[in-house]
């Protein structure tokens, strides 16, 4: 009777420590999740930004804007939006400083997004342009001054 009872202590002693044991790796399965959260622009960005294309009517897409405090640069993307968003489409974005130099375009048939697209503009203000699809576009000048 007392080898039994030692047999059973054991056995769930055993089904506790497994069960810890599979519990801290899920942890450390969840707490790696943040090493692959960076966004589209980078580990150090932030959105800043995130707008309709049109301003006005039926929207076609959304133009992002993001910010690196440690780089000092400023990034943008266009997506499509309903009838343009994962399908194939004109997509472009363009970003410069507020003076119109130093800019960065992209504009093709993409399927996601037209961009990322940098411009360094550190206590600056920036010009950003969305489009999609050619023709539908939003432009925003003077922005995000910092």
């Amino acid at each position: 009777m007392a080898i039994e009872r030692i047999f059973v202590r054991t056995r769930k002693l055993a089904t506790l420590l497994a069960g810890a044991a599979l519990a801290t790796s899920t942890t450390l399965v969840v707490g790696a999740a943040p090493a692959s959260a960076a966004g589209p622009c980078g580990s150090s960005y932030s959105r800043i930004g995130a707008y309709r294309i049109p301003e006005d009517g039926t929207r076609t897409g959304t133009l992002e804007v993001y910010y690196s405090s440690s780089t000092g640069r400023n990034c943008a993307l266009t997506y499509g939006y309903g009838a343009y968003a994962n399908t194939t489409s004109w997509k472009a974005v363009r970003i410069s400083k507020g003076d119109g130099s130093g800019g960065q375009k992209n504009g093709g048939q993409f399927t996601y997004y037209a961009g990322p697209v940098y411009v360094s503009a550190p206590g600056q203000c920036i010009d950003v342009v969305g489009e999609v699809p050619a023709g539908v576009s939003l432009e925003l000048n003077n922005v995000h001054c910092g």
